[in-house]
């Protein structure tokens, strides 16, 4: 075989690395192509693995199957005040409450669970420190929903939800900002104007500023969460002040219900609320049934917002999927550039070596001798220059990482894969030359000048 080490292809393997040590310059520039095909693979490979990956964490973040409800407070104004202007009675809605979560899991087969939140901007008082925080009301199918874990303590018992209890559960930062070294189960924390015992606090959830500005998630390392009735109970019911502020809307005569309606604040008794489906398939149909029947109890007003987060993430990843296979397309033509390369290379090498060939055919080595010569001088530009453009890709996918904010990530199949290219490309583009070598006569060759 060709390509076995043998004492003949040992030396035509030698032979082949003197002469290219003896054209430096022509065999880095005949490399070049190689070189930047190669790094180029690997830095398109790098991103698209990097931008599954981030994909993959951010649906992880979001939570598998989700459909995302919120209240859209500004549209609701704006469309009252054009109604109003009008000279027309503006519409009554309720905006999202438990209500709405109750009918959802009531009515629809399709869904496994649901959260709803209260997110209540607030402040945290602990041993003199003060900082801003996010309060969240929450049922327990919050953890679950959003991939949250609790790293010690407990969940809140069925007794504490239903009788609003004074409880909370505090991110992994918050931990770490007030409790440095201590125990914070069991201590109070003052959480606004109310005092909260600490029953558990969860595991570290690193969620960068990409995915928070991406996804319209918040950093759950400094959330607090407490059960969503504590939150009714002791802190604020936004549909018990709505009820006191609107008054009855069927009553034409009354004109408070309507200047109540136009006042901008938010009405809404819970802010999101997370819709678990059992299965990928019934997102779409599910999200369509929610929307009908929140704008039927909703007196027909779109006063709320659907989103499917995995569905947009894998729109996203379908996208950077088509911009990564067209990058690569491009790095696959520097391939096949810097193979051509080789060959237009190698072709020259062979007319002007032709009395060297003839030489070495005249004293008894055989075609193959010949073959495998300019084979292993092919495959030693494509391999030299695979391992210069690995290292190149390396360096330039770190380089991307580190001054922009594109994630990349280097896997050795990519590594693998690109080095495999170059050693195939070499082989391919050299066998021509090769051949052309060995069919030289050797009396003429050593003619030729």
């Amino acid at each position: 075989m060709i390509f076995k080490l043998s004492p003949r292809n040992s030396i035509n393997l030698k032979i082949a690395f003197e002469a290219l040590l003896a054209n430096k310059v022509r065999s880095i520039l005949t490399a070049l192509g190689i070189i930047f095909g190669v790094a180029a693979v690997i830095t398109m490979l790098a991103i698209g693995k990097g931008a599954q990956e981030e994909i993959l964490n951010q649906i992880k973040l979001v939570g598998v199957n989700n459909i995302v409800i919120k209240p859209i407070i500004e549209q609701i104004d704006e469309d009252i005040t054009e109604s109003d202007e009008k000279g027309e009675k503006a519409k009554f809605s309720k905006g999202l409450d438990l209500k709405d979560v109750q009918s959802i899991q009531r009515i629809l087969p399709t869904v496994s669970q649901i959260s709803p939140e209260i997110i209540i901007d607030t402040y945290v008082i602990n041993n003199g420190k003060r900082r801003s925080a996010k309060l969240i009301g929450i049922e327990t199918s919050y953890f679950d929903i959003s991939n949250i874990g609790i790293d010690k303590g407990k969940l809140f018992s069925k007794w504490q939800m239903e009788n609003a209890e004074p409880v909370c559960i505090i991110g992994s930062g918050l931990k770490k900002k007030f409790f440095t070294g201590t125990s914070a189960l069991g201590k109070k924390i003052k959480c606004g104007k109310q005092w909260l015992t600490i029953i558990g606090i969860t595991e570290e959830k690193p969620v960068s500023q990409k995915a928070q500005d991406n996804l319209g998630i918040r950093d759950y390392n400094m959330d607090i969460y407490t059960p969503i009735r504590t939150v009714l109970v002791r802190y604020k019911n936004r549909a018990k002040i709505q009820a006191d502020l609107g008054g009855n809307d069927d009553d034409d005569d009354d004109g408070e219900a309507q200047k109540a309606a136009i006042i901008p604040f938010n009405y809404n008794q819970i802010d999101r609320m997370v819709v678990q489906v059992e299965q990928s398939e019934f997102l779409g149909s599910t999200a369509q049934v929610i929307s009908k029947m929140l704008k039927r109890t909703h007196n027909n007003q779109v006063d709320f917002e659907i989103s499917i987060p995995q569905q947009l993430l894998e729109q996203q990843k379908k996208t950077k999927d088509i911009f990564g296979y067209v990058l690569m397309a491009i790095a696959a033509i520097s391939l096949l550039v810097g193979g051509i390369g080789i060959m237009n290379i190698m072709l020259a090498s062979v007319l002007e070596r032709t009395k060297e060939i003839g030489t070495r055919l005249a004293i008894g080595a055989k075609k193959e001798d010949i073959i495998s010569q300019f084979l292993f001088e092919a495959l030693l530009i494509s391999l030299s220059g695979g391992l210069i453009g690995i290292l190149l890709g390396i360096l330039g996918s770190s380089l991307i990482s580190i001054f922009s904010d594109i994630v990349t990530q280097v896997s050795p199949v990519s590594i693998l894969v690109s080095f495999g290219f170059a050693s195939l490309t070499g082989i391919v583009f050299g066998i021509s030359p090769a051949k052309r070598a060995a069919q030289l006569n050797p009396v003429e060759s050593l003619r030729y000048e």
